[in-house]
């Protein structure tokens, strides 16, 4: 089954969803409202309130128990694009301008700030503390990530588990939680959570590999922004450490690394950087690892109920480990 297939029996879940986000981001203030829709008419994929909604279909799967823990994540979300273009200094994502790019760094950052405290808003409205306390535990490792990501710019000697622990961190851990919070407030119980946890942060470690590998081989039409942007900015990602491991390529790659980094993202010498990595082992490694993270992730629903949103979630893991953009 294809994506759009799950997406369309969910529109009309999915379209109050997007209602939500965009009420909630609504504001008096002319500049904070522009750049906010500008940010949510962007669009995405809106995996993280799917994996709710799904995730909520195990237990009491009422989406006046499911809206606000899908707005708050969405939120959280996209508050963190908003800084990571900055940091990235990103002037284009999905194929629109960024706010940094529309307006300035300035605007984005506090654009940013205040599409997290509509998330916070949303947050007080969920009565059971343990979604509070999950959530906040979460943003607080996706910052240690953003944070260990800059540290390890450039950083030629990182090992797979620096990347992994990392990518766990910033992506993998918001996606588990979609789904360990969506059967938390469908009230379905600790262990359907808990596997549906698992089941989220082994789609999530696949997502991250997966994207870090488009960034590379992808087309700009594809991404919505110039591949090798990781490189660029010296985000040195799993296809690109495993090619580091052949001892035939490494002095070539180091040395234009260096050039990349000391000219800022020189473009000779970035296309040849990537286009060693791609015809390198590296990206074949990072696709066995990424389709063994799926593996993980639908097995982790085999003890589940036999209902139609076992299959949906199957589904969206299989997009993720096939996916094109």
């Amino acid at each position: 089954m294809k994506l759009i297939d799950i997406y369309s029996r969910m529109k009309r879940e999915i379209a109050y969803i997007e209602k939500e986000l965009e009420r909630s981001v609504y504001s008096d203030h002319p500049l904070l409202r522009q750049t906010s829709v500008h940010l949510l008419k962007a669009g995405g994929k809106r995996i993280r309130p799917v994996f709710v909604l799904l995730a909520g279909q195990f237990g009491d799967s009422r989406l006046d128990r499911l809206r606000d823990v899908a707005v708050a994540l969405e939120l959280i979300h996209m508050a963190t694009l908003v800084h990571d273009d900055v940091i990235d200094d990103a002037g284009t994502r999905r194929g629109q301008l960024t706010v940094k790019s529309k307006w300035d760094n300035r605007i984005a950052m506090y654009t940013g700030d205040y599409i997290f405290a509509k998330a916070l808003g949303v947050v007080t409205r969920l009565p059971n503390p343990e979604i509070h306390q999950i959530m906040s535990k979460a943003i607080v490792e996706m910052c240690i990530g953003e944070m260990e990501q800059i540290r390890y710019f450039f950083a030629s000697d990182q090992r797979v588990r620096d990347y992994l622990l990392r990518i766990k961190r910033k992506t993998s851990l918001l996606i588990a939680i979609s789904c360990q919070l969506g059967a938390i407030a469908a009230d379905a119980g600790e262990e359907t959570a808990r596997k549906l946890f698992q089941f989220g942060y082994n789609v999530g470690m696949a997502f991250q590999i997966r994207d870090d590998i488009l960034d590379l081989c992808g087309t700009e039409q594809q991404l919505g922004k110039p591949p090798g942007s990781d490189v660029k900015q010296g985000n040195i990602t799993l296809p690109v450490i495993y090619a580091l491991r052949d001892d035939d390529l490494r002095p070539a790659l180091l040395a234009e690394l260096d050039l990349i980094r000391e000219s800022e993202g020189e473009a000779g010498a970035l296309s040849s950087f990537i286009a060693r990595v791609v015809a390198s082992r590296g990206m074949k490694q990072a696709e066995e690892l990424a389709g063994r993270y799926v593996e993980r992730a639908i097995n982790a629903l085999s003890s589940l109920p036999d209902i139609q949103a076992k299959q949906d979630l199957a589904d969206v893991a299989m997009f993720v480990a096939n996916r094109s953009y």
